[in-house]
């Protein structure tokens, strides 16, 4: 979790003062993920779209060829994106959460705590990640029955992991951030099924990027999803990469969603 401290004020030199605030993000942290055991169904039913993605989607447009990947098998490119588009689903719409505390008077309560702001936003989006990679998992089963060829490289997987964890930090922030802005839970329904899609197509987690007409091009290159899907593709099936510049955006990203996050969150309380 060293990257978001960057985005946090509170941190300082002093390692007393570092390490309660880990302890605090640590906390909030778990304090989100007990709600993980209640919500096992919601996992499976959420695995359904990207499972339909791959199976429908991904073997169809294999046998058709229409979409040039080189020697990469088409389910082979498709099953990164697949795994990044199922994070974001999850993450994009956490700020539902937020605004139902604020409405239960949970929200409230938790400002007036010592707890920083930036450790009660990293808290969220860190359970927003690993709620992701406990989906995360079931895509990769069914890709491996699939035939998808997936790297068994352990230190791999785990950079594949946490390039999931700080993608859907991310996107649980934007989520938060739009929250903080509209302040309704309707708005935010909206707003999010509004900028769920062009996010997706907007990346190359279905198509390559030399693919693209040239405005698409530009916004792929501003799309975080996109750097997560590079990533998740180099580090899972092999293909060429930029894997240190895709973590340096992601996390980037992430530090400064977290900060803008945090300088929100009070409004939704006001």
């Amino acid at each position: 979790m060293s990257v978001p401290l960057a985005a946090l004020p509170a941190a300082s030199a002093d390692p007393g003062a570092v390490r309660r605030l880990l302890s605090r993000v640590g906390t909030m942290c778990l304090v989100e993920l007990q709600k993980l055991r209640r919500d096992r169904a919601e996992l499976l039913t959420r695995a359904i779209q990207p499972a339909l993605w791959l199976l429908i989607f991904g073997e169809t447009f294999t046998r058709l060829r229409a979409i040039p990947t080189g020697s990469t098998p088409y389910l082979d490119f498709l099953a990164p994106g697949i795994l990044a588009q199922s994070a974001l689903f999850i993450a994009i719409f956490y700020g539902i959460q937020i605004i139902w505390e604020r409405d239960a008077g949970v929200l409230g309560k938790l400002l007036v705590t010592p707890t920083p702001r930036a450790a009660l936003v990293t808290g969220k989006a860190f359970a927003a990640g690993v709620r992701a990679l406990a989906q995360a998992v079931i895509v990769l089963v069914l890709a491996a029955i699939l035939g998808v060829g997936l790297t068994v490289n352990p230190l791999k997987l785990a950079g594949a992991a946490l390039a999931v964890v700080l993608g859907s930090a991310f996107f649980c922030c934007l989520s938060i951030v739009i929250a903080g802005l509209v302040l309704s839970r309707e708005r935010l329904m909206g707003i999010g099924q509004a900028i769920t899609m062009p996010l997706f197509f907007g990346s190359n987690a279905l198509y390559p990027v030399d693919l693209m007409p040239d405005w698409l091009r530009v916004l792929s290159h501003v799309n975080p999803l996109s750097y997560e899907v590079d990533a998740l593709r180099g580090l899972l099936i092999g293909t060429a990469n930029h894997v240190w510049v895709d973590f340096g955006v992601l996390a980037g990203s992430a530090a400064i969603a977290i900060a803008v996050a945090s300088a929100l969150l009070g409004r939704l309380v006001r």
